[in-house]
């Protein structure tokens, strides 16, 4: 049995503003679908295999459905602009955001549409959407730490040359309980996961596209850090491998619990995980090991910026 903790840490201001309780969601214990999909360069049929992958995912009982990174074109600084969406405007101007939204109506399902590339005014974002089961945008977050990496011999990528960074978390409420978002490269960033956890996240969702490079060395261990660090469920859903294309992504999508353990997972070709949640682990695992209670916030504090300013 864990010993009582120590007030003298001052274990509630580890956290400022205070970590927000866990919420009750509608659901605590669903199936949860990973559409690790190929992806062309034909944008029309990168819209119709998606849907047909979530509507498949949703007859398998799925309540959440979650989407890869970039997922409607090629992941390229060339592509970026050719692809991109203006969500606020919707309609033509948004098929892959369109669509999305119609078809978690349809389903009445929570989707997480992996992302896109977005454009706003004279910008570009890498932007994931997430819709509730009556297909209204619930959350938007536009990838806060853009992927500009040079490994010589290995990889160089700069997606600055063509996006702009997003300002902001994304924290969302859902019927499947409060999800943050992140976008691959934002996986990287313990203190973006350690803000979801203290605003109160059951699960972090990531679409993400590791590399070849990279993704051996991190890409799970990364997912398994995140979620035992913050013991709350962690997702990421990756595009197929395809050799061919001039970025190739690692795949290998992944669901993870609380204690760090992978639930499911799978290789590099297109698949779709199909996996149970149940928030009730949470809780368990922070019970095990409650270092809610043990932090020393007489050492330490982590500060919420966003919702400091909205008091």
């Amino acid at each position: 049995m864990a010993s009582a903790p120590n007030s003298s840490f001052r274990p509630e201001e580890a956290r400022y503003p205070p970590a927000l309780e866990l919420p009750i969601p509608r659901l605590s214990k669903f199936k949860v679908a990973l559409c690790q999909l190929s992806v062309t360069a034909d944008k029309s049929r990168n819209i119709a295999h998606a849907r047909a992958a979530i509507e498949k995912a949703a007859s398998d009982g799925a309540k959440l459905v979650v989407l890869p990174e970039i997922w409607n074109g090629p992941y390229s600084n060339d592509s970026f602009p050719e692809y991109a969406e203006d969500i606020e405007a919707g309609g033509d101007a948004a098929p892959s955001f369109s669509m999305l939204s119609e078809v978690a109506r349809s389903l009445q399902i929570t989707l997480v549409g992996g992302s896109i590339a977005e454009r706003s005014g004279n910008n570009l974002y890498n932007t994931c959407c997430v819709f509730g089961s009556d297909g209204q945008l619930k959350g938007k977050h536009r990838k806060i730490h853009l992927f500009d990496i040079d490994i010589p011999g290995k990889i160089t990528f700069k997606e600055s040359k063509t996006l702009t960074a997003g300002q902001s978390p994304t924290v969302v409420d859902t019927d499947v309980g409060r999800i943050g978002i992140g976008i691959c490269y934002d996986i990287r960033f313990q203190e973006l996961a350690m803000l979801y956890a203290a605003r109160g996240a059951h699960l972090l969702c990531y679409p993400g596209a590791f590399n070849m490079t990279t993704g051996p060395l991190h890409w799970e261990l990364l997912q398994r850090a995140r979620a035992a660090d913050n013991q709350l469920f962690v997702a990421t859903c990756a595009p197929a491998r395809d050799t061919s294309a001039g970025y190739v992504a690692w795949g290998h999508s992944t669901l993870v619990g609380p204690f760090g353990e992978v639930i499911a997972t799978t290789e590099h070709e297109e698949a779709t995980i199909i996996a149970d949640i149940d928030y009730s682990l949470i809780e368990q695992r922070r019970q095990f090991l409650p270092v809610q209670h043990q932090r020393r916030g007489d050492l330490y504090q982590l500060v919420d910026v966003q919702r400091l300013g909205s008091q």
